[in-house]
C-alpha cells in the first residue's frame, strides 16, 4: 500500500522542519520543496506543481512571519505576500482534486480585546491587534476561504488549525524577525557572555502570552493527517494556560544560567495584554501537548549554541 502524498509548505520554516523530523512523517511521502523550487507567490507555478504532483494531502504553514518590530515595519509585506501565498495553495490544491486541506493559521486572528480564553467563535467579532494586522487579516482571509470552500462542497475536508505562539528547533533567533522566546534566548546568551548586570523587558512584564513547543504543533497536524474527518473545521491548538513575559525571562535565564537582574522599558510597545485560547475543542478530538515549558526552552537554547551561537 502507497503512502499518502502529503505536500508541506514551508518545509524550511520551524513548523515544517518540526514536522518533517517528527517520527511520525516516516509514514508520509513527504513532498517539501523549498522556495528555489516553489515559489508560492506566483499562482502558476502552484498550479503546476500541484497538478504534476497530485497530493492527496496538503498542509499549508509557509508564510512571512515575525514578530513586533517586523510586523510594524513591513505591514504591506505581511499582508499582500502572505494573502498571495494562501490564496494560490487553496485554490490551486482545490483545482486538483485534493481533498483534505490543513491551513495553519495564528491566534492574532483574535480581536485584541477578545474574552480569554480565545474560543473558535470570535474570529472577525472585534477590531485586530494594530501591532500585526495584516498578517492577522491574511490568515482570516485563508481561513474563510477554506470554509467557503466547504461551504459550496461539504465533501472536502478543508480546515483550519488555530496554533497559539511557537517557539521550538529552527527557530529565527535574529532579533529583528523573531518572535518573544528565541528573542530573549539569545538577548539573555549574549548578557550571560558578556558578563551583563541587567536584561531590558518591554513593557512591564506583565502582559500574558501562551507558546507551544512547535515539536507539539507537529504531532496535532499529523494526527489531523491521520483523523482529519473528525476535526472540527476550525480548531485552535494550545497549552490551554499561560505565563507572564516576566515568567518567560525569569524561566529562559534559568535555563541559560544567567543570574542578572531585569529592567523594564515601559516606552515600548507589548501588544495584547493576554492571548490564551480555548482548547475544549482540541480535548474533544483527543489531544494534548507533551513538552513542558522548561524542557521546550532547553531544547531550542540547545538548537541555539549548535546551530546559531557556534556558527
Amino acid at each position: 500500500m502507497r503512502k499518502p502524498r502529503v505536500l508541506l509548505t514551508g518545509g524550511g520554516g520551524m513548523v515544517g522542519r518540526n514536522l518533517a523530523e517528527h517520527p511520525g512523517a516516516a509514514a508520509w511521502e513527504l513532498l517539501a520543496p523549498r522556495r528555489a523550487e516553489l515559489d508560492l507567490e506566483r499562482f502558476d507555478a502552484v498550479q503546476s506543481f500541484m497538478r504534476e504532483t497530485r497530493p492527496d494531502v496538503v498542509i499549508h504553514s509557509a508564510g512571512l512571519v515575525g514578530g513586533i518590530q517586523a510586523n510594524i515595519a513591513q505591514p504591506v509585506d505581511f499582508l499582500v505576500r502572505n494573502v498571495d501565498m494562501g490564496r494560490n495553495v487553496i485554490l490551486a490544491a482545490h483545482g486538483a482534486g485534493v481533498k483534505q486541506f490543513i491551513n495553519l493559521a495564528s491566534s492574532c486572528m483574535y480581536p485584541r480585546n477578545g474574552m480569554n480564553p480565545l474560543r473558535e467563535e470570535q474570529v472577525l467579532s472585534g477590531e485586530l491587534e494594530p501591532t500585526n494586522e495584516g498578517y492577522a487579516i491574511a490568515k482570516i482571509y485563508a481561513t474563510r476561504l477554506c470554509q467557503y470552500l466547504r461551504r459550496q462542497e461539504p465533501e472536502l475536508q478543508y480546515k483550519t488549525l488555530i496554533p497559539c505562539n511557537l517557539y521550538g528547533r529552527f527557530d529565527k533567533f535574529d532579533p529583528a524577525h523573531s518572535h518573544l522566546i528565541p528573542a530573549v534566548i539569545r538577548k539573555i546568551h549574549e548578557a550571560k557572555v558578556a558578563g551583563a548586570p541587567t536584561v531590558e523587558i518591554w513593557g512591564d512584564g506583565l502582559a500574558r502570552r501562551e507558546f507551544m513547543d512547535a515539536a507539539d504543533l507537529a504531532d496535532a497536524v499529523l494526527r489531523h493527517v491521520e483523523l482529519g474527518d473528525s476535526a472540527p473545521e476550525l480548531m485552535n491548538i494550545g497549552l490551554g494556560h499561560d505565563h507572564t513575559i516576566n515568567e518567560y525571562y525569569t524561566a529562559i535565564a534559568a535555563v541559560v544560567g544567567w543570574q542578572g537582574d531585569f529592567v523594564h522599558d515601559l516606552n515600548r510597545p507589548v501588544g495584547m495584554r493576554q492571548k490564551l485560547v480555548d482548547t475544549r475543542r482540541q480535548t474533544a478530538w483527543g489531544w494534548a501537548p507533551k513538552i513542558s515549558l522548561q524542557d521546550g526552552i532547553a531544547r531550542s537554547y540547545d538548537y541555539f549554541l549548535d546551530k546559531v551561537a557556534s556558527s
